[in-house]
């Protein structure tokens, strides 16, 4: 197992765990934090990922009976990343994606986008992250498709796992979770907004996004909820930053900033009990949302929306959310992509952001990504 993290421009390189903290079985959760606990306790470096599903085990109302094939929790135990300058260039194949679908049509997806918005209307929610699912195939090498990819829209928290069952390709621009001693920090991304066809269209789109109404209400749905969420865990609760816009090759987004203080030496699953999966891949309130996204959803999201990073002996910790994140494994791959729905949302705007979302790698692609 190999887990690259490049966060903040920062490349930190874990391989050869001496051993693998791994959970498919619900039943083995609470074991998994244990195990967690004693490895670093004994001075191991751990990297890797908890996929989405593994919210449901932090929750009773949300447990579900079964096993799973892809991981809740996959964790290397390192004695020390390599911290130099790590250059991913190579001659390795680069293949472009092949036979791009959707696990869905756009008719059934406009029926999703209106349930959501009568359990708004209901009072259920106030909002729902609701993700689909792109499939391809991807024949080439896992890690040159990384680069050319992190080259083409550079990001501020991008990974790369390699396991001997299936490759992780993360170009996420979110932050799930940073922790420096008593210091957390989280900032929640919701809002997203087309670049630009022009010069001046170009240099007025984060504007737009960041004075748009809709955008503005989701954002700060979710910085409430993060708030919440920390509060459960230490003091000193801030929001020092609201409506952050950050652009990128195809698009701007927003983020917002919340901080806590907490115990230097909180127990890993207190910390992510408390705060995972993020209020951002959910909505609001988090567990009724979650229970919505269960019953309208068609696949698991596996890695998608969970969290990829580290923790230090000491309890620092630094992950990413998953987004715009791929899944490879035998030369099958998937992407999900997902969005914030509010009563102000119609199924013709989300469909066409969540195109807008997917393009940084439809682009690669020999055909047309056209879905219907």
């Amino acid at each position: 197992m190999k887990v690259l993290t490049q966060f903040e421009r920062k490349s930190l390189l874990f391989e050869g765990p001496e051993f693998i903290i791994s959970c498919t079985d619900p039943a083995l959760f609470i074991k998994a934090f244990e195990d967690i606990e004693e490895a670093l306790s004994q001075g191991f470096y751990l990297a890797g990922f908890i996929s989405y599903e593994a919210g449901y085990y932090f929750e009773k109302k949300l447990h579900k009976d079964k096993r799973y094939d892809f991981p809740l929790i996959y964790l290397g135990a390192y004695k020390k990343p390599q911290q130099n300058k790590i250059n991913l260039s190579n001659q390795a194949q680069l293949n472009p994606p092949e036979n791009l679908r959707l696990n869905i049509t756009r008719p059934q997806y406009a029926l999703d986008i209106e349930a959501i918005r009568d359990y708004i209307a209901k009072g259920d929610v106030y909002q729902i992250t609701y993700c689909i699912k792109l499939f391809f195939e991807y024949g080439g090498d896992p890690l040159a498709l990384y680069d050319q990819l992190l080259k083409s829209q550079p990001v501020p928290y991008p990974a790369y796992i390699q396991t001997e069952k299936f490759n992780i390709l993360s170009l996420s621009p979110e932050l799930f979770l940073k922790k420096k001693s008593i210091h957390l920090i989280t900032k929640p991304m919701k809002g997203t907004w087309p670049r630009g066809g022009g010069m001046f269209s170009d240099l007025f789109a984060p504007l737009r996004l960041k004075y748009d109404r809709k955008n503005r209400a989701e954002n700060v749905m979710i910085a409430d909820l993060l708030r919440n969420d920390l509060g459960r865990l230490g003091v000193s609760i801030k929001a020092p930053t609201l409506f952050e816009v950050a652009r990128y090759k195809t698009l701007c987004q927003m983020t917002s900033t919340v901080t806590a203080k907490i115990d230097k030496n909180i127990s890993i699953y207190k910390l992510f009990s408390a705060v995972f999966p993020s209020g951002s891949v959910t909505g609001a309130p988090k567990i009724r949302a979650m229970q919505i996204i269960n019953e309208l959803e068609k696949e698991e999201r596996k890695i998608y929306t969970g969290a990829i990073g580290y923790i230090t002996p000491d309890k620092d910790l630094f992950f990413n959310i998953p987004i715009r994140t791929l899944l490879i494994q035998d030369e099958q791959a998937e992407m999900g992509i997902g969005g914030g729905i509010v009563w102000d949302s119609t199924p013709e705007g989300e469909w066409q952001e969540g195109v807008l979302k997917a393009e940084f790698l439809t682009s690669f692609s020999k055909t047309p990504f056209v879905p219907k």
